[in-house]
């Protein structure tokens, strides 16, 4: 009798066990995304709002881009004071090609901030003209970038994008303020190439 017992509770041990075990795994299957499932992991956000605040209180002209298509998704955007980097401006996108583009500005030291920003790129010998603005270029492990500095502030755009991607969105920059339609910025698709050398040799075509 004694062993019936003790094997009838090891059997009903093993049933309450089962009947806590089962539910719990089944709810995390729910809660986890599984492959095949469709859903989009890019979380979208709304940056209209925060850049008309950004430039409010910003001391420098605050830029957004204007007139991308909707396959570009703004997925972070703030502005706030960062020690040791000034003011800042950050504004982040996955672009067409699922790759990430940001801009970010900054009125504090340009240095620190730049590597900051393009995750220790390189600058390198090349600029490249964009509708009419002359940006440097840099070249990092993790990230190449389009540098500026004008209006007592420093602008990067950098990500893993293509080379004719961060363009593409130099070229849609606006400050809210510039008519786009007589900024000099018409004609961005053949503006966004490579200007010369300082030896006169041409650098080559933009890349992407």
């Amino acid at each position: 009798m004694a062993g019936r017992n003790g094997k009838n509770k090891t059997v009903r041990n093993m049933l309450l066990s089962l009947a806590v075990t089962v539910p719990v795994a089944g709810t995390g299957y729910l809660v986890l995304p599984h492959e095949g499932s469709g859903r989009d992991p890019v979380k979208t956000v709304e940056y209209r709002v925060e850049t008309a605040s950004a430039r409010r209180a910003a001391p420098y002209p605050v830029l957004a881009p204007e007139g991308l298509g909707a396959d570009w998704r703004a997925t972070s955007v703030w502005y706030r004071q960062q020690r040791g980097e000034g003011k800042v401006w950050h504004l982040g996108f996955i672009d067409p090609d699922t790759e990430y583009v940001q801009i970010e500005q900054s009125d504090g030291p340009a240095d620190d901030f730049i590597a900051d920003s393009t995750q220790h790129a390189e600058p390198t010998k090349r600029t490249q003209r964009v509708g009419g603005t002359v940006w440097q270029r840099y070249e990092g492990d993790k990230y190449n970038a389009l540098v500026r500095t004008e209006h007592g502030a420093t602008t990067v755009i950098a990500g893993t994008a293509s080379d004719r991607r961060l363009a593409e969105m130099a070229a849609a920059l606006r400050d809210g303020k510039t008519d786009p339609k007589t900024d000099g910025k018409t004609n961005e698709k053949a503006d966004a190439k490579a200007d010369p050398q300082p030896d006169g040799k041409p650098s080559g075509k933009a890349q992407g």
